[in-house]
């Protein structure tokens, strides 16, 4: 029964703070001049610039290595680990 009491307790706390707050804390509307700043930075590229960068299989080939090779180091890695401190405990 003690921990029954001592949820409502605090959850009447956690009430009353949400009420304080939510009378204190105000939305605050940004400017129009950083909104179109965020849209300039935050452009999508348009369909034709994402299909000519998928058509360049040479960077394509050359990240898509890259990941690969970084995969096999990582699981060489984790299996030389597993063989040098696991046999130790079996």
């Amino acid at each position: 029964m003690d921990k029954i009491e001592n949820i409502s307790e605090n959850n009447e706390e956690l009430d009353a703070l949400e009420a304080h707050l939510a009378g204190t804390l105000r939305p605050v509307k940004p400017s129009r001049d950083l909104i179109v700043r965020l849209r300039g930075r935050l452009r999508m590229p348009q369909r034709s610039e994402i299909i000519i960068r998928l058509r360049d299989w040479r960077s394509l080939f050359l990240a898509f290595g890259g990941v690969m090779s970084a995969l096999l180091v990582l699981i060489t890695v984790a299996r030389a680990l597993y063989y040098l401190f696991g046999r130790r405990e079996g």
